[in-house]
């Protein structure tokens, strides 16, 4: 099993010199994946989670393929009905060339409603819209030599039924974000049961948890995949891998924008993870 990493593209710490020391640092340790998340317009609703500056994400992912040479860039997750499906389709062809092949479309739905208002798309329309978007961006992939795409792994974000509908359909992957495993092994039972209602085959699971490492165990009902000590953290990973993950995101932004002004904190628990995952494959 892979481990990838949610990069914060966004926050009061967050510069261009930030950015590259997280990727150069994620590929040191050995991360299989780097991804940062997207938005457009900072509108009031967006700010209050992800506040500016928000470096977009095919900008950032093209000038970190240059700086890296073996980590997979992707998307956790591109807001599919924000843009134009062929000029989606272009962006994201030509940074899977620039990247020689290393990018992962994770893609959603979105939530931010001022956002979509502000970009002038119909908010009640967005689930109809990206599966629209999907079909469009493979056909272009798919049908015009131009694009000379290669096959960009489509991750499918969201846990509705509709999200569920739309990874078997449209998705390589599932990819849940943020999580207890009681709800994951819930949600993977009924994606199974949508995918034969479809007689099509089950995506991949390509999970994205929180990661949060703490001294002492954390327990409860609650407590979400990837919170609490590092043996709490590593059975998570094992039991994501029985449930038959193969890349697993760890998200060790928790929520506060100053975590953005000290990276060095996450990358401490980053590579506690990663030293404890290595010695698990290779004993």
């Amino acid at each position: 099993m892979k481990l990838g990493v949610n990069v914060p593209n966004f926050g009061p710490g967050t510069r261009p010199a930030v950015l590259r020391g997280w990727a150069e640092t994620m590929e040191e340790l050995g991360f299989d994946l780097l991804m940062v998340s997207d938005h457009i317009v900072v509108t009031p609703d967006v700010a209050e989670q992800y506040p500016a500056p928000f470096y977009e994400p095919f900008t950032t992912l093209s000038w970190l393929a240059g700086i890296t040479t073996r980590i997979r860039l992707g998307t956790t997750v591109l807001i599919v009905p924000y843009r134009h499906p062929l000029l989606t389709a272009r962006m994201a062809a030509n940074l899977q060339r620039f990247s020689e092949g290393r990018l992962v479309l994770g893609v959603g739905v979105g939530w931010a409603r001022q956002e979509f208002e502000a970009l002038g798309v119909p908010y009640g329309r967005r689930g109809a819209l990206t599966d629209e978007h999907l079909r469009t961006m493979r056909s272009a992939w798919q049908d015009e030599e131009d694009y000379q795409a290669g096959h960009i792994p489509i991750w499918v974000g969201g846990g509705s039924d509709a999200a569920l509908r739309r990874a078997v359909l449209l998705g390589d992957a599932w990819h849940p974000l943020r999580f207890t495993l009681p709800w994951l092994g819930e949600r993977t039972e009924r994606l199974a049961a949508v995918a034969a209602d479809l007689g099509r085959p089950v995506p991949a699971l390509a999970p994205r948890i929180l990661l949060r490492l703490t001294g002492t165990p954390v327990t409860g009902e609650e407590r979400r995949a990837g919170e609490g000590t590092l043996d709490q953290i590593m059975d998570d990973l094992e039991r994501l891998r029985q449930l038959g993950a193969e890349t697993v995101v760890l998200d060790p932004f928790s929520g506060d924008p100053d975590e953005t002004n000290d990276p060095e904190a996450a990358w401490r628990m980053l590579a506690a993870v990663a030293a404890a995952h290595e010695k698990s494959e290779h004993p």
